[in-house]
C-alpha cells in the first residue's frame, strides 16, 4: 500500500520553528524546577478595564448573544472604530465600506494575501519582521522579497534598493511601525515617501499598527492613513489586544483602501462568521473609553516598565538603548564573560538563559536572517520580576 503524508507541504513554509523551540525550553526549565520569568511572547499581564470587563459580561448573559454574528463586524461597532480613528488619527473613513472587524489583527495579516494576491505575485516584506507576515504569504503561495532593515538606516525599508523588476512584480508591501521585534518607529515624512513609492509602481501598501497606544517619552505614532492620498494605495491594520489589554478576546479591524476592504470582506464571508457579539460590545466599551479619555492608558505601564529594565540590565554590564515604542527591546546580544565550544548566537545565548538562568526571550532570528545577533525581551512582567530578571541574566553573562 502507498503511504500518503497527512501533513501539507505549505506548513513547512509557514516559518521559524523557534517558537516551538523556545516553549520546549520554558517547558523543561520548569520541570527542572526553575522560577521561569517568562519575557518570550508579547502577551499582556494586565486585563483590561473594569468596564470593558463588565460591558462583556452583561452582553455575554443576553439570551440573544450567541447567534452567528456576521463577518462584517456590527454597524455599532464598525462605527466606533471609524469616530476612534477620527479622534486619534484625524482620519475620517466611510465604516460600511472602508472598514472590516477581525478577530484580532493576526487574522486579518494571515488571511489577506488570500483576498488580495494570486500564486506567483510578489510581496514586499520587512526583514525581521513578526512571522506571520510571512506565513500568510506562504498559504497564499506569495513569493516575499525581503527588505532588510537595520540599525544603520533607523530600522527603515530602503524604496531606492528595490530592483525595477520587482516592483513589476509587487502586488503589496508590508510596514509595521511601531515595529515588532525591532520596537523602531517611523515619522509622517517616511509614509510620505511609502505612499510615493507605492503609487508609483501601483502597490498596496499594507500597514500592522498594532502598537499604536504603546509608545513613549511623548512619542505618538502616525496613521499612515494621515497621508494624503493614502487611502488610494493602503490599508491598515490595528487591534484591541496590545492598545485595551483584550489579547484572548479577538478584536481588531481593518481600515482603508475600498477595494482591498472588500476583498477581505469577501474572503471573510467565505470562511468564518465573524467575532462574538459580546466581544464586539466590549470592543465598543474600551474604544469609547478611550476617545472619552476615561479608560487607563497602557503607554505609561510600559514605559515605566522599560525604564526599569532598561536601567537594571544597564547596571549588569548589558546596555540597551530605550525604544520609543511597543512592549518590546530589540537588544544586541551581550558581551559574554565565558564561552561554548561553539560561538555565541542569538538561538545560543536565548536557549542558555533560560536553562541556567530561567528568564526566557526569543532569539532575534526567529524573525529572519536579519535578526541574528539580537534577541527580542517583551516587557510582560511586573518591575519586581523585571528587576528580578536583570539580575538573573548579569550573572549568567558574568558565567555565575
Amino acid at each position: 500500500m502507498t503511504m500518503k503524508s497527512w501533513r501539507a507541504g505549505r506548513l513547512s513554509r509557514l516559518g521559524s520553528s523557534i517558537f516551538a523551540e523556545v516553549a520546549e525550553w520554558k517547558r523543561r526549565a520548569a520541570a527542572n524546577g526553575l522560577d521561569v520569568i517568562d519575557l518570550s511572547i508579547g502577551s499582556p499581564d494586565l486585563p483590561p478595564s473594569a468596564a470593558v470587563r463588565e460591558t462583556l459580561s452583561r452582553a455575554a448573559l443576553r439570551e440573544d448573544a450567541y447567534g452567528y454574528p456576521g463577518s462584517k463586524g456590527t454597524p455599532g461597532f464598525l462605527g466606533e472604530a471609524a469616530e476612534w480613528l477620527a479622534f486619534r488619527f484625524g482620519v475620517r473613513l466611510d465604516p460600511e465600506r472602508e472598514l472590516v472587524s477581525l478577530m484580532g489583527s493576526q487574522d486579518g495579516l494571515g488571511h489577506l494575501a488570500l483576498a488580495l494576491c494570486d500564486p506567483g505575485d510578489v510581496a514586499l516584506l520587512p526583514d525581521p519582521g513578526y512571522p506571520v507576515y510571512a506565513a500568510g504569504l506562504a498559504l497564499a503561495g506569495v513569493e516575499p522579497h525581503l527588505m532588510p532593515l537595520r540599525a544603520a538606516n533607523g530600522y527603515l525599508p530602503d524604496f531606492d534598493a528595490i530592483p525595477d523588476e520587482v516592483w513589476q512584480r509587487t502586488k503589496c508591501m508590508l510596514l509595521n511601525y511601531p515595529s515588532n521585534p525591532l520596537s523602531a518607529v517611523a515619522d509622517l515624512a517616511f509614509f510620505e515617501r511609502a505612499v510615493a513609492a507605492a503609487k508609483r509602481h501601483g502597490v498596496l501598501i499594507v500597514h500592522d499598527l498594532a502598537y499604536s497606544e504603546m509608545a513613549f517619552d511623548g512619542y505618538r505614532p502616525p496613521s499612515i492613513l494621515q497621508v494624503a492620498g493614502a487611502v488610494d494605495t493602503a490599508v491598515e491594520f490595528h487591534s484591541l489586544s496590545k492598545s485595551f489589554n483584550l489579547a484572548g478576546a479577538r478584536i481588531g479591524f481593518l481600515a482603508g483602501n475600498r477595494e482591498a476592504v472588500a476583498a477581505m470582506r469577501e474572503l471573510k464571508a467565505n470562511i468564518d462568521y465573524g467575532v462574538f457579539l459580546p466581544v464586539q460590545e466590549a470592543g465598543i466599551a474600551a474604544l469609547r473609553e478611550d476617545r472619552l479619555g476615561t479608560g487607563p492608558k497602557v503607554g505609561p505601564l510600559y514605559e515605566r516598565r522599560r525604564d526599569v529594565l532598561v536601567e537594571a540590565l544597564g547596571e549588569q554590564g548589558w546596555d540597551i538603548g530605550r525604544p520609543k515604542a511597543t512592549m518590546f527591546l530589540w537588544a544586541k546580544l551581550p558581551e559574554m564573560a565565558w564561552e561554548l565550544a561553539e560561538p555565541w548566537n542569538s538561538r545560543r545565548i536565548a536557549r542558555e538563559m533560560l536553562e541556567r538562568a530561567g528568564v526566557a526571550v526569543i532569539p532575534g532570528d526567529a524573525f529572519g536572517a536579519e535578526g541574528e545577533g539580537y534577541v527580542r525581551i517583551a516587557l510582560v512582567e511586573s518591575e519586581a520580576r523585571l528587576r528580578a530578571s536583570a539580575a538573573r541574566i548579569g550573572a549568567f553573562i558574568r558565567g555565575e
